[in-house]
This record gives C-alpha cells, structure tokens and sequence, in this order.
C-alpha cells in the first residue's frame, strides 16, 4: 500500500510503539523503585530490631505495598534479608572506592584516600554497622546469607589487595605479599570501622584517618602520607 492510508498507518503504528515503549520503560522504573522500597524497608528493620524484626507483614508496611507483592520480586524473605546485605555491603565499597576519583595516579596516595576513606563517612555509619551486626546472625547458617557475605567481602578485599600490590610495586617490593597484607588489613579496617560507629561520640575523623594510615604503614613497612 503506498496512498495517504499507508502514511497514516505507519505513524499510528510508530506512535503505538513509542508509547508501549514509554510504558515499559515506566514499568521498569516503578519496578525497580519498589524493589529497592522493598531493601531499604528490610535494612531500617534490621537495624531497629535485628533479623526477627523484619518480617513479611512489617516490610510490607513499612514500604508500603501488600505483602503478597514482596513475592512478586523475591522468593522468600530469606531472599530479600539477602539482598538487602548485598545492598548494603555493596554500598560501603563504592563509598570506599569514590575517594578514588580524586586522587592522582600515585599508588601510595591513592591507597592512602582509600583506607582512610573506609573509616570515615558515610562508610562509618551507626546505623550501618547495626544492619551488618545483625545480619552477620544468618550468615553460619544461611547458605544464600554466607554467599552473598563471602561476594561482597572478596569484592573488597580485592580491591584492597589491588592497591597494596600497586604500593608494594611502586617501592619495589614483592608483590606476592599483597593477599595476606590485604586480609590482615582488612581486619584492621573491620575493627576501627566498628570501634567507630558503635562509638561514634569517641573519636574524632581526623584521629580515625591517623590512626589508619599509622597502622597500615607499620603493617605494609612502606610509609602512607595523611592528606
């Protein structure tokens, strides 16, 4: 067909697809916003009353939805308490992580900004450290739970363990020291990290930073600037 109906035609056909095209991104958005309602409403529970708190009816009333929609976007609640440690440990890294985009290309630097980052806010957040406290509950005994623990703590410990190397190279020292320098410095962050949000009121920033920097730079014997 080639008459004026065929141009008619098509624009009805193309305004048509536009539109569902419109919906469905819509759709996608509004899906996304309640599955992330759903995680942020699960976090805030944990964090008021622990696990056991978080149950099916009080996520659902506290983000708003019917409980019946949580299974339309996880499976069981198990699954959403899982998400919701994803989500939050996922959190803390990139916090860590984004002190990385000002800082120059200098090894020694930028593993200094990052380790000071992960003691500093927001990455230091009370409220953080009491959804990780309980949530750290399931993880012996939940396999989805320890799995989603095991991703996101590599998932840092990585990154760490890729800085350390950069550092260690930069002073020409051996590299292969950099896993087991990463584990034990990432047991060291762990530890301020809690000292500081369970007491927020103790310790100032810049002591947390100093403190940091002093006791990686005994732990790699490679000296780390404060900024």
């Amino acid at each position: 067909m080639t008459g004026p109906g065929a141009g008619q035609d098509r624009d009805r056909a193309a305004a048509a697809a536009a539109d569902l095209s419109g919906r469905r991104r819509f759709v996608r958005a509004g899906e996304e916003a309640r599955r992330a309602a759903l995680i942020e409403a699960t976090l805030e529970l944990i964090a008021e009353g622990g696990p056991a708190a978080a149950t099916v009816r009080a996520i659902a009333a506290r983000a708003g939805v019917t409980p019946g929609l949580i299974r339309h976007y996880f499976n069981t609640k198990e699954e959403l308490v899982a998400a919701a440690h994803e989500t939050l440990m996922t959190a803390m890294t990139e916090a860590s992580e984004a002190v990385l985009e000002t800082l120059p290309d200098d090894p020694t630097a930028r593993l200094a900004g990052f380790v000071a980052g992960a003691v500093t806010a927001p990455v230091v957040d009370p409220r953080a450290m009491a959804q990780w406290a309980a949530a750290m509950q399931c993880v012996p005994r939940d396999p989805v739970m320890r799995r989603v623990h095991e991703i996101t703590y590599l998932g840092f410990r990585d990154r760490l363990e890729a800085l350390i190397a950069a550092a260690l190279a930069q002073h020409g020292r051996p590299v292969a020291q950099a896993r087991s320098l990463a584990i034990a410095g990432n047991a060291l962050l762990d530890g301020l990290w809690i000292e500081a949000a369970a007491l927020p009121d103790h310790f100032t920033e810049d002591e947390l930073k100093s403190l940091t920097i002093k006791a990686f730079s005994r732990l790699l014997e490679i000296r780390l600037e404060e900024s």
